[in-house]
């Protein structure tokens, strides 16, 4: 009896424990799947890279997305007042502004979690660098600088071409928006677009007639090929509107041939070009320094010019005189030698329309697109006389000059033998022919009667005149009686302006006054 029932007790003892060691296990289980279930509500952090260099820990990716966001914005504050001094001009949006590293983030849920958001912030600072999309502006393949977009390159062409051509002027007219020549860069990815270059073009404006005197401007143009391309940058290599134009508008030295004028030496040409002598041997290796130089002679130069040039086309009316054609009419009443004018001339008018090129506002080129005379030229005429001289005189003698006084007569004088008359003191300086006859001799003196003419009569007188200021006549030339020869001087040997004058009859000396 006794063994059943510590049999039946430790029956009951074996159940209580397996049921203990149950309830255990069931608690261990249900412990192990609480905890497991709770990481799921443990706080994430972010362990940050930059270029796959771990920089540290942070609380969450906003504080580093905040913390670049606020460094591109005062970026691009700084940008603006670098590029201009009205910050109002520059919108802030249109700088397309990014990191140039790559950040990712690895996140991480911990018991306890360790960050420290401005260990990171400082290491950002150092580490990360920005760069932005610009367009880059070439002439003929030189890179000249990097613009924010396209409306600052517009803003740089227009203010160059403005230096020759009104702002008024220039916004009437109707112009194509440049446009990009994208040159892909390897290895960034760039927004593509078409290539074309860039270009300025100004509408056809209807034919307006232009009057006298007006003119209007009709293409403005740029002498070189510019093109740009979109590219990527260091900030700091983006050139505002002025140092783009002092850029464009800079002088390179340039060969240059030049063409030597009266009176220039190597001294004043080198000066003149800001060139020194040395420079200037150096170009023209064939010169010395005391080389003689000859008019029309050419030698090398460097001339400054600008990288590229503004060239504007211009039509204007302006209004030429249409000079008068001579004619001659011959007329049996006036002796040969003798003219009038029977119609005075004038100049007709003619309304001319050119075509004008201009560089850098300096005129290169004209040419004629119409012409139309407005009003017809009145031709001159004059009547040339056919009849002839003449040549023996008529033995009658017309006094040689517009009156007069005679200031010393034919005979002894001053020691020696005055052989002719002085006549004075006249205002019509006018001699004349004393008769008909033929110019034996014309011109200079030097025997004291300094400018002297000589007429054979034919008949056997013969006249001089000396002392003129000026003679008309030639030898062998048939004069008539009472023509204008020469004008009264003071030439030779003369104590004043008057006229020696001489006769001769067969050879021998005559004394004037007998004469007349």
């Amino acid at each position: 009896m006794r063994n059943i029932k510590n049999k039946k007790n430790k029956f009951l003892h074996s159940n209580i424990l397996h049921k203990v060691i149950l309830l255990v296990c069931l608690g261990l289980v249900f412990s192990f799947t609480s905890v497991y279930a709770d990481t799921d509500e443990f706080p994430r952090v972010y362990h940050v890279y930059v270029d796959g260099k771990h920089l540290g820990t942070v609380g969450s990716k906003e504080v580093v997305e905040d913390f670049l966001e606020e460094q591109i914005s005062i970026y691009k504050a700084e940008l603006v007042t670098t590029l201009t001094e009205d910050q109002s001009e520059i919108d802030e949006e249109k700088l397309n502004l990014s990191v140039d590293q790559e950040i990712t983030y690895i996140s991480e849920n911990a018991f306890q979690p360790s960050f420290n958001n401005q260990h990171v912030l400082d290491k950002l600072s150092n580490e990360v660098t920005y760069i932005m999309k610009a367009l880059k502006l070439e002439i003929n393949g030189e890179v000249i600088g990097y613009f924010r977009d396209e409306e600052a390159v517009n803003e740089v062409l227009n203010k160059l071409k403005s230096k020759y051509v009104p702002e008024e002027v220039l916004a009437e007219m109707n112009m194509t928006d440049y446009e990009i020549k994208t040159n892909q860069p390897k290895n960034e990815e760039l927004d593509e677009q078409e290539n074309t270059n860039l270009s300025v073009e100004v509408d056809d404006e209807t034919d307006e007639e232009l009057a006298i005197g007006e003119s209007k401007i009709v293409d403005v143009s740029l002498s070189e090929e510019i093109s740009l391309s979109e590219v990527k940058i260091d900030p700091t290599e983006l050139l505002s509107v002025e140092q783009a134009l002092l850029l464009l508008e800079k002088n390179e030295l340039a060969d240059e041939t030049y063409e030597i004028k009266a009176g220039e030496v190597l001294s004043s040409i080198a000066s003149e070009h800001d060139l020194s002598i040395n420079e200037l041997l150096q170009l023209n290796p064939e010169l010395k320094q005391d080389s003689i130089l000859q008019v029309g002679q050419e030698i090398n130069i460097k001339a400054a010019k600008p990288l590229i040039d503004v060239l504007v086309k211009e039509e204007e009316v302006v209004e030429r005189d249409l000079a008068y054609n001579t004619k001659y009419e011959k007329s049996d009443e006036l002796f040969k030698g003798q003219q009038k004018v029977k119609q005075e001339g004038k100049d007709g008018k003619m309304k001319v329309h050119y075509e004008v090129l201009k560089q850098n506002g300096n005129e290169i080129e004209r040419k004629i697109i119409n012409q139309e005379i407005t009003e017809e030229p009145v031709s001159k005429i004059i009547i040339q006389g056919t009849k002839v001289i003449p040549s023996r005189g008529t033995g009658s003698f017309h006094w040689p000059t517009a009156g007069g006084t005679i200031t010393s007569y034919m005979g002894p004088r001053w020691g020696s033998y005055h052989k002719g008359i002085d006549i004075a003191g006249v205002s019509n300086k006018t001699i004349y022919a004393a008769d008909t006859g033929v110019v034996t001799s014309s011109g200079f003196r030097s025997n004291g009667y300094g400018n002297r003419i000589e007429i054979d009569h034919q008949n056997g007188f013969k006249t001089t005149y000396s002392h003129l200021s000026a003679i008309y006549v030639s030898p062998g030339q048939t004069v008539k009686k009472g023509q204008a020869i020469g004008l009264m001087g003071a030439t030779g040997y003369s104590t004043g302006i008057h006229l020696h004058f001489e006769m001769y009859l067969n050879g021998s000396l005559t004394n004037p006054l007998s004469h007349y």
